[in-house]
This record gives structure tokens, C-alpha cells and sequence, in this order.
């Protein structure tokens, strides 16, 4: 077996013939071998964006208020012991390869190689062509749970990677089950609507448990869902919501809160994703209740990196993984609330099977000058396809580069100490602009 994270890591990467396959039956055979059945409360937040938000600031409340909090997210952006977290901090090498080596044997049949007259044992191999095939994503689900429960965890918060009906955290149960936003995107997985896209994160939800919709816009198939499976929804706007006044807000749902802090990370949405936050709270209060105060403190202590995150210095350096229509609109929407300067120069590299057209055009009225880069991933799309697609809206400020490190130097040599730069398009963009920059990402 491998020794080390990164040799475990690339094992993982070479195991199964396809990077994302939908399905609950493999995961769901390892998980019982492995008896992953946790005695402590889960939540599972599933959502096109506001996902990682929901998370990181669930995690921070109820680690303020003295829970011993198992988080497991993805993707990452440095290193992969960012996924999983418990007390706030990265679970270490050691402990991942360990769950990684349980789930290896877990996953393998045996075959008999050698019988004595009697027909007694005496000797057994793993048989390769019996192995149950894993992606890399359901065997970090796996892995994370078995160190949550392996380290008595009082509570986990799982984030849902793709979609939510066939996604591998769906083999466990939620207490209660969030949506944050529904919008377009992994259309050939989801489907190319709303709806179908709605009805296939829906699948998070459980029969007498609480479901929450953390966006006004709900699609009909989120409610026709819930009554199906007899969840039971709340919905922002409706059963929960805010108000806002000066320098604070004021929370109503099950447990009105008033007086709270904006919560510390920044942009149009959080108020929208901290809402969500305390009714998913609120659901499961008798469980683990929550006080104001840590309420209130994890809503000033969290954070959560490249999510419109602003880097010190001149130029100014703003980092977000945007790469969806629906996260670009929410980028465009902060920077143009931000006061004016002479430029804004864009870092922008994303995969191609994205809606690049759609990001364009969300980005092109906060953009002055595009440095587009290509991403060295089987799914990443080339500066050309990139530029292909600005020149097409109209847009004539491009230069382009064979990476993101080559045109963040560009961007700082050209940038005035007034201008803005912004790194965005990508997990992988926001990545290496990070160790370009030599920023730790916690």
C-alpha cells in the first residue's frame, strides 16, 4: 500500500476510469464493511453556491459553543487535509493515510489460493478483479467519516460535491439536509434546467427530518420533493429570513435573534447563507443547542478563503473561486459595491466544461483588462478557448498566458497601486495565484 498522502492521493487518482461517477451502490457496500454508522448527528449541505459559506460558518458556531465538530468539504485549494477538518483543524497525514488503508482492505474480495485435502485455509491473496471501484471523491467521503468517528466527533457537517441524489456523502443520513442555491451548472451530470438540477439536490433531503432552501428563488421541484419524501421544508423567505439595519441584523424563524454581527465573510450572499446557517440550527437545537454568544462569535471568526477574499497590499489582490454564471453575477454584484478605481485587471482560467460565455458575461461590465491562462487538467480549458469566447462579447483587452502565474506577474507589473487585481474562474485558478503569492490558505 502507498506510505504517504501524496502517494495515497495519486493512487486514488488512478483507480477508477472516470474522475466522477454517480452512484450509491459501491460506497454503500465499503461503508458497511467498514460499519460507518454514526451515532452523532450529521448535516449535509448540498447547493450550486454558498455551499463552502454554509459550512465554514455552521462549523465556526458550533465550535464555539464547545462542540467537537467534524467538517469534511470540497474541493481544495493547497493541500487535501483542507477537506477534512476536525475541531478546526486538519486532520494530519497520518490519520488520513491510516482511513485511506481501512477503506483499501474494505474495499477488496479475497480469493482462496490454496486448500489442503481437507479443504482447510491456507492461504488467501486480494484479488484485484474483485475489488469494488472507488473515485477518488467516494473514498475521501469514506475516509473523513471514519475519522469522525474514529475520533468521537459530536457532530459532522458534510459537504455534498456533486449534485446530491447519487453523491457519495448521501449514503449517510442527515438530521438535516440544507440547498443553498440552485442554479446551472455540471449540466451533463444534473441535467440542462433548473428543475432537473433542483430534483437531483433535493435527494439530500430525509423523510421527518428538516430540509432548508437558503434562496428566495426556489424551483417547484425542491417543495415537490419534500412532500414526496414527507421532509420537512423551510424555506428562505418564508419559514425563515432576515432584516437588516445598520451594522447588524436581525434573524426570524423558529428562534428569532436579533442584533447579530454581519458575519465576517464577505459579499452580497452571506446574509442569504448565515440565515440558512441558524435555521439548520434551529432544526436541530434539541441536539445540539446553540447560544447567542456563539452564535455570535462564530459568525465573526469564520472564515473560509477564496470566497471574495481580499489580500492586503497595492495593488489590491481579490481571490474567488467563482466559476459558475450564478457565482460570477454574486462576484460582479461585491466588486461593483466596492469603491471605484482607475482598473481592474482580471486573472481568470476555468475548465471547459463550464459555461464560459455565461462567466463572461456576468464579469464583462466589472473587467478593464482579461488575462486569461490555461489550467494543465484533463478538463481544463486552453487561454485560446477562453479568449475565443471574450472576443465573441466584444471584448478587446486580452492578453493571454500559458498560466495563471504568468499573468498574475503580468497583471502586477502593468496594475497601478490604485487598480484592483482579481484571480477568479477556477479552484485551480485561486490555487496557484495563492502559491504564486506564497498565502497559506487557512
Amino acid at each position: 500500500m502507498p506510505n504517504t498522502l501524496s502517494d495515497w492521493l495519486s493512487y486514488l487518482e488512478s483507480l477508477h476510469p472516470q474522475t466522477i461517477a454517480l452512484g450509491l451502490e459501491r460506497v454503500a457496500v465499503v461503508k458497511k464493511r467498514l460499519n460507518l454508522d454514526p451515532e452523532f448527528p450529521l448535516i449535509i449541505v448540498g447547493g450550486t453556491n454558498g455551499k463552502g459559506s454554509v459550512c465554514a460558518m455552521l462549523e465556526a458556531i458550533l465550535h464555539a459553543a464547545g462542540y467537537r465538530v467534524g467538517c469534511y468539504t470540497s474541493p481544495h485549494l493547497l493541500r487535501y487535509n483542507e477537506r477534512v477538518r476536525i475541531a478546526k483543524r486538519e486532520v494530519d497525514d497520518a490519520t488520513l493515510c491510516a482511513s485511506f488503508a481501512a477503506i483499501e482492505v474494505a474495499r477488496c474480495d479475497y480469493a482462496v489460493v490454496d486448500q489442503d485435502s481437507s479443504r482447510r485455509l491456507q492461504s488467501v491473496v486480494m484479488n484485484p478483479d474483485l475489488h469494488i471501484p472507488l473515485t477518488y471523491f467516494e473514498f475521501g467521503t469514506l475516509a473523513a467519516m471514519q475519522c469522525f468517528i474514529a475520533q468521537n466527533v459530536d457532530v459532522a457537517i458534510l459537504e455534498v460535491g456533486l449534485g446530491g441524489r447519487l453523491d457519495a456523502v448521501n449514503v449517510f443520513d442527515a438530521e438535516c439536509a440544507v440547498v443553498t442555491s440552485i442554479d446551472l451548472d455540471h449540466v451533463d451530470y444534473l441535467g440542462d434546467t433548473r428543475e432537473k438540477i433542483a430534483y437531483e439536490k433535493a435527494g439530500i433531503f430525509r423523510k421527518n427530518k428538516v430540509a432548508i432552501f437558503g434562496d428566495g428563488d426556489m424551483p417547484a421541484a425542491i417543495a415537490s420533493e419534500a412532500q414526496r419524501i414527507g421532509a420537512q421544508l423551510r424555506k428562505l423567505g418564508e419559514q425563515f429570513g432576515y432584516k437588516t439595519s445598520p451594522q447588524q441584523w436581525n434573524f426570524y424563524g423558529e428562534q428569532a435573534r436579533h442584533a447579530l454581527p454581519i458575519p465576517a465573510l464577505r459579499g452580497a450572499y452571506q446574509l442569504n447563507n448565515a440565515s440558512t446557517v441558524l435555521a439548520a440550527l434551529d432544526a436541530v437545537k434539541t441536539l445540539l443547542p446553540v447560544s447567542m454568544e456563539a452564535v455570535r462569535r462564530g459568525l465573526t471568526e469564520v472564515t473560509l478563503a477564496a470566497r471574495f477574499q481580499m489580500v492586503p497590499g497595492k495593488p489590491s489582490l481579490i481571490l474567488d473561486v467563482a466559476h459558475n454564471p450564478h457565482a460570477a453575477r454574486s462576484f460582479a454584484k461585491n466588486l461593483a459595491s466596492m469603491p471605484p478605481c482607475p482598473k481592474t485587471f482580471a486573472v481568470i482560467a476555468m475548465l471547459k466544461d463550464k459555461d464560459m460565455a455565461g462567466v463572461v458575461a456576468a464579469l464583462k461590465s466589472v473587467i478593464d483588462v482579461w488575462l486569461v491562462a490555461g489550467i494543465d487538467a484533463p478538463r481544463g480549458a486552453s487561454a485560446n478557448d477562453l479568449a475565443e469566447i471574450l472576443r465573441a462579447h466584444g471584448i478587446t483587452e486580452i492578453h493571454c498566458f500559458s498560466n495563471a502565474t504568468e499573468a498574475l506577474h503580468h497583471a502586477y507589473n502593468q496594475a497601478g497601486d490604485d487598480d484592483r487585481i482579481a484571480a477568479l474562474g477556477s479552484f485551480y485558478t485561486v490555487a496557484e495565484v495563492m502559491r504564486a503569492r506564497g498565502l497559506s490558505g487557512a
